[in-house]
């Protein structure tokens, strides 16, 4: 087994509707505006940025992130990562109830040198650490919606 090697998964039910979540996450550069741990998004052209994240532990991660599709009507966002992590991420929003579901998938390996050698010790750590981190997400995106755009 690599031990730097993860696959996550998370399910946000959100009270907005599809197109307004779909919107929202498709806009990469507004997501330090709602999600505290996505430090900052720094655009190199219409597909591809560097993106900085850092959650409860006192390491940061700083990753390119290239779009591979993006599917409106499917509900569908995926990049390609590379950088301190290498993988990819996709998001997939479906109507539930009176509002949505957002799928998070991420499978990626991590590159950067102190976590692959605390890789094995470290990892229950690491993977509550990304659940922190994504559930302050969902936290802040519901605000985000629910205020109109505005930051959180």
């Amino acid at each position: 087994m690599d031990w730097s090697h993860y696959r996550f998964l998370s399910l946000w039910a959100l009270p907005a509707p599809p197109a307004a979540v779909y919107d929202a996450l498709q806009q990469a550069e507004d997501y330090p505006r709602w999600w505290p741990q996505v430090r900052e998004v720094t655009r190199i052209d219409d597909t591809s940025g560097v993106i900085t994240i850092r959650s409860l532990l006192p390491y940061a991660m700083t990753f390119t992130a290239r779009e591979v599709l993006r599917d409106r009507s499917a509900g569908v966002l995926e990049i390609a990562m590379s950088g301190d992590i290498d993988g990819w991420a996709r998001w997939t929003v479906t109507a539930r109830g009176g509002g949505s579901l957002a799928r998070y998938e991420q499978v990626v390996d991590v590159n950067k040198p102190l976590l692959r050698r605390l890789a094995v010790p470290g990892r229950p750590v690491f993977r509550a650490n990304h659940w922190l981190m994504m559930r302050s997400g969902r936290r802040g995106l519901t605000g985000y919606l629910a205020g109109g755009r505005q930051a959180v």
